[in-house]
C-alpha cells in the first residue's frame, strides 16, 4: 500500500509537470512525432516529469509483486484526487461541480478497495499464458489508435464544442491498460532472468505502449485539461487491468461475501466516474464587442 500511494505521487506530479511544460511548447501533433519529441526533450520541466513517471514506475512493479491485481488498481485510483488538487494549485484548472461528485466517488471506491484486503489471504499470481495476453492485448492496442485518430478527424472541425478529453482519455487508457499488463508480467518475469524476459511478450508490449502511449498522451494533454483527461485515462486504465488481468493471470477474487462485495462495488464506482465526465467544454461567452448591435 505504501508503494501504491508513492507510486500515484509520483505519477501525478509527473503528469502535472509535463502539462505545465506542454502549455509552454508550440502546439503538438501525432502527426509530426519527431517534432514532438524534438520539443519535449528540450524542456528541463518535461524532463523532470518523465523522470517522476519513470519513478512510478519502478513503485508499480513493487505493487504487482505484493498485491492482487485487482486490488492494486483501486489504490492507483486514489492518484486522481492528488492530481486534481495539483492541478488546481499549480495549473490554475477548476473543478466542475459533477466533476467533484467524482471524486467523491473515487474516494469512497479507494475505501471499499482497501476494507476488502486481507494480508495473507489474497492470491498474488506470478504467470499467465501469452497467447491469452496477446489475445487481450492486440485488439486493445488496436481499438485504442482507432479511437485516438477518430478524435483527431473530429476535433479538427472548427465548428465542434471544445472537447474535454474524454475520448482522449479513453484511447489512451486501453494503451496504458495493456502497458499495465506488461509491467504485471515483467515483474513476474523478473525473477526468471534476463533471457526468461526476452522470450515473453511483455517487454516488446511495454515498447509499443510506450512509444505510441507517450505521443499520443503528450498531444492529448496539451490540448486538454490534465485534471480530466488524466483521471479518465487513469480509470480506463484500472477497470481494463482490474477485469482483464485478474482474468488474464488468475487471480482469484475475495470469497468473502462482505469483502466481494466491497471490492466489486469499489470497481463500480470506478466505472461511475468514467460516465459522469462531461464530453465538452462550455463554449466561451462571446465579447461584448463581438455582439450584433440591433438599431432601436
Amino acid at each position: 500500500m505504501v508503494a501504491a500511494l508513492l507510486a500515484n505521487v509520483l505519477y501525478s506530479t509527473g503528469f502535472v509537470l509535463e502539462k505545465r511544460a506542454l502549455s509552454a511548447l508550440p502546439e503538438v501533433t501525432v502527426r509530426r512525432p519527431a517534432r514532438l519529441l524534438r520539443l519535449v526533450l528540450g524542456s528541463p520541466l518535461w524532463i523532470g516529469g518523465s523522470l517522476a513517471l519513470a519513478a512510478g514506475f519502478g513503485a508499480q512493479l513493487v505493487v504487482y509483486r505484493t498485491l492482487p491485481i485487482a486490488a492494486a488498481q483501486g489504490l492507483f485510483v486514489s492518484g486522481l484526487v492528488l492530481l486534481v488538487l495539483l492541478s488546481a494549485r499549480l495549473l490554475g484548472e477548476e473543478t466542475s461541480g459533477r466533476e467533484r461528485y467524482a471524486l467523491g466517488a473515487i474516494l469512497a471506491a479507494l475505501l471499499m478497495v482497501v476494507l476488502s484486503l486481507r494480508e495473507g489471504s489474497d492470491k498474488v499470481s506470478r504467470a499467465a499464458p501469452y497467447p491469452l495476453v496477446l489475445l487481450v492485448s492486440v485488439p486493445s492496442l488496436a481499438a485504442g489508435v482507432w479511437l485516438y485518430r477518430a478524435t483527431e478527424r473530429r476535433a479538427r472541425n472548427r465548428h465542434r464544442l471544445p472537447t474535454t478529453g474524454v475520448e482522449y482519455g479513453v484511447a489512451v487508457g486501453l494503451l496504458y491498460g495493456v502497458s499495465s499488463l506488461a509491467i504485471k508480467g515483467v515483474s513476474s518475469c523478473l525473477t526468471g532472468g534476463p533471457l526468461g524476459l526476452l522470450r515473453s511478450p511483455y517487454p516488446y508490449l511495454l515498447l509499443f505502449t510506450g512509444a505510441f502511449g507517450l505521443v499520443m498522451s503528450q498531444a492529448a494533454l496539451q490540448r486538454c485539461r490534465a485534471s480530466l483527461i488524466v483521471p479518465v485515462c487513469t480509470t480506463v486504465t484500472c477497470l481494463f487491468t482490474a477485469v482483464l488481468g485478474t482474468l488474464s493471470f488468475g487471480e482469484a477474487l475475495p470469497h468473502d461475501p462482505l469483502r466481494l462485495a466491497l471490492r466489486l462495488t469499489g470497481t463500480a464506482l470506478a466505472v461511475a466516474v468514467l460516465l459522469t465526465m462531461p464530453k465538452h467544454d462550455a463554449a466561451p461567452e462571446p465579447s461584448i464587442g463581438a455582439k450584433e448591435l440591433t438599431p432601436p
